[in-house]
């Protein structure tokens, strides 16, 4: 897809409004040093995305862009002053990035329009000058691309609407996160699947379950790196590299962060090849956890949730699954439990999910069930 794209349109809305910043030099240098006594960056991410390769089915980010204009909407969890993050992570080529707008207003990247990110690599851009969002603030960016590109890392689906050159799209193009300097709460990064992203629930709706902890937490930064049919032990070509594989670019690269939050294991489960030894599966979550701490963070891990109605559940994963819940459940593998199971599960026929909360498929929970995982997770985990 090439050709002009539409007017420059970024506007930040919110029912609290904008408030103007200064933008001097010294005040953005200010932001860039750590804050309170815990040595860590006063900038945290407040809304990101999980990077993967395109496919031959994923035409515009396969074939590149030439000339084009990807304008991303996006659902801030924290406040403050503003600054974005690029990405790169299956490039081929280095790509020229800018001009860019957050908000209706200009980004630069170290005093300048325009940047180069170079191939597996990540580009963050200055403090905007003039832009404080408030909480939960929706910010469009909008991010001119010269190219030609050559293929785009992307995020398939957000289950939100962009476009590109005029055209809608659910996915996001190289833009991995939005860094702001106001969180005063949890600062927490999921590592997920498709439930984390969002599978179950309305585009645009924002009902996805980290959205509605963010909710739940006033002053939260809440990091969503959910990929659907993503697993923990094994990559996959479409749904991305697993959560070991991605930890170290997704999870620990992110500034601020003190707690991640695992949530994955039942694509290891349920997608060929099935994972049926519980103990690989626990072993993984063991080095996620010992990754974490020598990072110096803390690790919440969520039991599987029941998935007794989808396709491809059998007897056999059912025992598997318990098995790894039992031992999840005994505090013994991760610093602190979120029991995703006990949240969702038919008390009467607990391989499957209330009806209440199946989205229809017997996997992934509609909003409601959504609701019922943020309102599992407990605030004091997570600080």
């Amino acid at each position: 897809m090439s050709g002009r794209g539409p007017a420059r349109r970024g506007v930040l809305t919110a029912a609290a409004g904008l408030a103007a910043v200064a933008a001097a030099a010294p005040g953005a240098q200010a932001a860039e040093r750590p804050g309170g006594g815990t040595g860590r960056s006063r900038w945290t991410t407040s809304w990101a995305t999980a990077q993967t390769t395109p496919t031959a089915t994923d035409t515009v980010a396969s074939a590149g862009l030439t000339d084009g204009t990807c304008v991303t909407n996006v659902r801030l969890s924290a406040g403050g002053n503003v600054r974005l993050r690029y990405g790169h992570a299956f490039g081929t080529v280095p790509v020229l990035v800018g001009p860019v707008t957050a908000g209706g207003l200009p980004v630069t990247f170290g005093g300048q329009r325009q940047a180069w990110l170079a191939v597996g690599s990540s580009l963050t851009s200055d403090a905007v000058a003039g832009l404080r969002a408030p909480e939960a603030a929706r910010l469009t960016v909008e991010t001119k691309l010269p190219g030609p590109t050559g293929p785009l890392s992307f995020h398939r689906n957000t289950h939100a609407s962009h476009s590109v050159d005029g055209e809608r799209t659910t996915s996001v193009f190289l833009l991995t996160g939005v860094e702001v300097t106001g969180a005063h709460g949890p600062v927490v990064a999921v590592l997920g699947d498709s439930i984390a992203e969002g599978v179950g629930t309305p585009d645009d709706a924002d009902l996805r379950w980290p959205d509605q902890l963010a909710r739940r937490l006033p002053g939260s930064a809440v990091a969503n790196l959910g990929i659907s049919g993503n697993r923990l032990l094994l990559d996959d070509a479409r749904f991305g590299p697993g959560g070991q594989a991605r930890f170290d670019r997704d999870v620990l690269s992110l500034p601020g962060l003190r707690t991640v939050l695992v949530h994955l294991g039942v694509n290891d489960l349920q997608q060929p090849p099935s994972q049926t030894d519980p103990a690989l599966v626990l072993a993984g979550y063991r080095q996620l956890v010992l990754r974490a701490r020598n990072a110096g963070l803390r690790t919440v891990g969520a039991t599987i949730a029941p998935f007794g109605g989808w396709t491809r559940w059998t007897p056999e994963l059912e025992t598997v699954r318990q098995r790894i819940n039992a031992a999840v459940r005994t505090g013994r593998v991760f610093d602190a439990v979120v029991d995703f199971d006990a949240a969702l599960r038919d008390p009467e026929r607990p391989s499957l999910m209330l009806p209440a909360y199946d989205s229809g498929d017997g996997l992934h929970p509609n909003p409601s069930g959504h609701a019922a995982l943020a309102a599992a997770v407990d605030r004091r985990h997570l600080l």
